[in-house]
């Protein structure tokens, strides 16, 4: 995503009526600069998204969503994060389970034990309007988005989460070390398209006028990387691109107000998907696309359906998210504080494409340096001000720039098909990088790397 620019008792309510007192903390992950975040040893295996939006660019939403998850570790009980609208009823395994919601701590926790290596199917049910939640660095929200209709433009609905705005709308393990395979079902109008990450399975009609369809996401990737588009959109539908033994399906979605000059620079998407798989290995996905929309945001990488506002509609900008579906989404993160494991990268692929251009990249490396002028900091955030700032794109860019330098195009472009191929789906720190590295490149690089990554000051460009 391009930005560069509670504990404490309560009473709550079971199923049943009782209201019991909630515990005055939950278990979590403890990552680094989110430790509110997900459940240890809960593992949720896939999603099956129900949303019902009875009239898009209105906040409205209804919502069934079952989580098939297994328990990794003995759990007394099921903690989801959650912080939407009310819910209506919870199943576990098609029976009604005890539940009860804390606010202080945005969990949703199902009273049911789950023993080691025993699987549950979970639906909750849910209606009303989600209220997002502020982003940590930016004056916006994250979660469920409305977009109100206009006299040049229909009303218009779709996700943007990262880091944590999924559990505003839908309950999850909401932390990217837990990715999961999803299918999305979106009832919507006659008239109205709807789009989501994977690809089209059905799109079926109702016997009350609406349509639902059907979306399926069979790679992992982290909650926040959900896409999910709703509006009058005009679908370009492309041909296919064939990248080695796979056929990717190619889909875009439009405004209708949207103009052809605003349109133009995503006809080159397929001459960035062959680069980057030259450069990053096989596409993990079947299917790539973007859905531009209307409201002043980041572009944001949301899997298979990159997110991306009017004014990011620019060819590098285009080329930083499609390398985030290898770097972030198909290679997920183990703790927030790595998040230049994601930015580095898809800034790096912004000179890889200018190289393909013939393009010189030295006039980007020295812009990636003034950038860290006013100063920067060793590549490991220590705040969440710090995930999507200046050193995590640019510092993170030219750290891979050393590396490669050092080792020479091919060594570094091996090494890279082998990280995406070795940690595909598998949460991911620094400390894996420097393990590959000095694996694949040898001990001279990993000093290199260590010295990038964790020296106060930016060392000097090879």
């Amino acid at each position: 995503m391009p930005r560069l620019i509670r504990t404490g008792a309560l009473m709550c309510l079971l199923t049943t009526g009782q209201a019991v007192p909630t515990p005055s903390h939950t278990d979590t992950l403890l990552d680094s600069l989110y430790p509110q975040l997900g459940q240890p040893g809960l593992n949720v295996l896939h999603y099956d998204v129900r949303l019902d939006i009875p009239q898009p660019g209105t906040p409205g939403l209804r919502s069934a969503v079952t989580v098939l998850a297994r328990a990794d570790t003995d759990l007394t009980s099921v903690q989801l994060d959650y912080a939407g609208p009310q819910i209506r009823s919870a199943s576990w395994n098609g029976a009604p389970v005890p539940f009860h919601r804390d606010d202080s701590t945005d969990k949703l926790i199902i009273e049911w034990p789950l023993k080691r290596g025993e699987r549950a199917t979970i639906t909750v049910t849910s209606e009303g309007e989600p209220a997002g939640k502020p982003d940590p660095t930016l004056p916006m929200s994250l979660g469920w988005h409305s977009v109100p209709a206009t006299s040049t433009q229909p009303g218009a609905n779709f996700a943007f989460s990262e880091p944590d705005g999924t559990h505003t709308f839908l309950p999850c393990n909401d932390h990217p070390s837990d990715p999961a395979t999803f299918t999305t079902h979106l009832t919507v109008p006659q008239g109205v398209t709807a789009a989501a990450s994977g690809q089209l399975q059905r799109d079926q009609l109702n016997p009350d006028g609406t349509h639902t369809v059907t979306y399926a996401l069979t790679t992992p990737v982290p909650t926040y990387a959900l896409s999910v588009h709703v509006g009058q959109l005009d679908h370009v539908r492309r041909p296919d691109l064939t990248s080695g033994s796979r056929v990717i399906e190619r889909h875009d979605y439009f405004p209708s107000s949207v103009p052809a000059d605003i349109r133009a620079p995503y006809d080159r998407t397929d001459q960035m998907l062959r680069v980057l798989t030259d450069w990053f290995g096989p596409y993990p996905f079947q299917t790539y696309g973007s859905a531009v929309v209307t409201s002043d945001l980041p572009a944001l990488e949301t899997a298979t359906l990159s997110t991306m506002p009017v004014r990011s509609s620019q060819v590098r900008v285009i080329v930083h998210e499609l390398a985030h579906q290898w770097f972030g989404n198909a290679v997920p993160l183990a703790d927030w504080s790595d998040t230049w494991l994601n930015e580095g990268f898809a800034t790096y692929a912004e000179l890889l494409w200018a190289e393909a251009e013939g393009e010189d990249p030295t006039a980007l490396v020295s812009r990636w340096r003034s950038q860290l002028q006013r100063g920067t900091r060793p590549l490991i955030a220590t705040t969440q001000a710090q995930m999507f700032d200046a050193s995590a794109y640019a510092r993170g860019a030219l750290a891979l720039h050393a590396l490669r330098t050092h080792s020479g195009d091919q060594a570094f472009r091996a090494f890279l098909h082998e990280y995406t191929r070795t940690r595909a789906a598998r949460p991911t720190r620094t400390a894996d990088l420097f393990a590959l590295t000095r694996q694949r490149l040898g001990p001279d690089a990993s000093a290199l790397l260590h010295r990038w990554v964790q020296d106060p000051n930016l060392p000097a460009s090879p």
